[in-house]
């Protein structure tokens, strides 16, 4: 866990304020107050000098894409745990890889609006956080002994697209889709007393921080969606459901079986078939989807991605 997640009152704070901000603006100025009082450095944070102790997991057990399966059942503890180190330390370069794209599209939002207005302001606090994030996640696959896991080039190829074009509610509702699904897992494993102490510390600072970038994800895919009609909704939903289906499909690499000394054909097939990963997942999105439910976004083509990426 993270050394505190306390932090001194900002007294007066919000209301030292300008009163002039249009009522648009209360939303981001609650982030900015609450980032004010509680935000972390990493670098400080961590504990980045005890070497790894291979004893502890990476994540929790019942996260890796093997739990439950007749391979699970032959690994021994020793490489169960070398493969949820190998499975965070994927998800964790996932993350980098999209939080790259989400701080692109959040500063290419931004760019010409008015800077001294709390959601710019916000804005680029996020993006400061992110970035912090980036590299706190990828000193952490380091440690735990993994390479730069990196999506399948055409996903590359895809996200640099998607990162070019996507604006608006496509943009927001795509940022929530990845931060929801690490949200869920992530509180699991910085609870998890199995989880490497450095890991848990990771996890509890992306989980408090990220909870600032939800919020605002879902409050911006409100507001573009305000007014919006059938053909837009229907466009940008289908939109969203790509997006998400590739982001939660690269989170592990198949590369991670052969890393952890397991046979990646088997293992790949196996991890296919997971039905208890499968019902992890789903159980992860349950929010998210009554969120895209809620805003219309949830169309028949939508689904049948989500249904695909086993998000519903």
């Amino acid at each position: 866990m993270a050394s505190s997640t306390v932090r001194p009152t900002a007294q007066g704070h919000s209301q030292d304020r300008t009163q002039g901000n249009s009522q648009d603006d209360d939303v981001a100025r609650r982030l900015l107050d609450s980032a004010a009082v509680l935000a972390y450095d990493p670098a400080t944070e961590v504990d980045w000098e005890t070497p790894l102790d291979r004893d502890f997991h990476g994540a929790s057990p019942e996260w890796s894409s093997l739990y439950g399966t007749a391979y699970w059942q032959e690994l021994t503890e020793a490489q169960r745990k070398e493969l949820t180190r190998q499975e965070a330390a994927s998800v964790a370069s996932t993350g980098i890889w999209f939080e790259m794209i989400l701080q692109q599209m959040v500063l290419r939002d931004v760019y010409a609006k008015d800077p001294t207005s709390a959601e710019v302001q916000w804005a680029l606090t996020e993006i400061a956080e992110e970035c912090r994030h980036s590299i706190m996640f990828a000193r952490g696959a380091q440690k735990l002994g993994a390479p730069a896991y990196r999506p399948h080039r055409a996903v590359m190829e895809l996200g640099r697209a998607f990162k070019t074009l996507a604006f608006g509610e496509a943009a927001y509702a795509a940022i929530l889709v990845a931060e929801e699904v690490l949200d869920v897992m992530q509180r699991d494993w910085m609870r998890d007393e199995r989880v490497a102490p450095f890991v848990r510390t990771i996890n509890n600072i992306h989980v408090v921080e990220e909870s600032r970038h939800m919020k605002f994800a879902r409050d911006q895919t409100r507001k573009r969606l305000v007014g919006a009609g059938r053909v837009r909704r229907q466009i940008n939903a289908f939109v969203i459901a790509v997006a998400s289906y590739y982001i939660v499909t690269s989170m592990v690499n198949r590369k991670v079986y052969a890393n952890a000394g397991l046979d990646e054909k088997r293992a790949v097939a196996e991890a296919k078939a997971n039905e208890h990963h499968k019902s992890m997942m789903r159980s992860s999105c349950s929010g998210l989807m009554e969120f895209l439910a809620s805003s219309r976004l949830l169309t028949k083509p939508a689904l049948a991605f989500y249904k695909r990426a086993n998000l519903i």
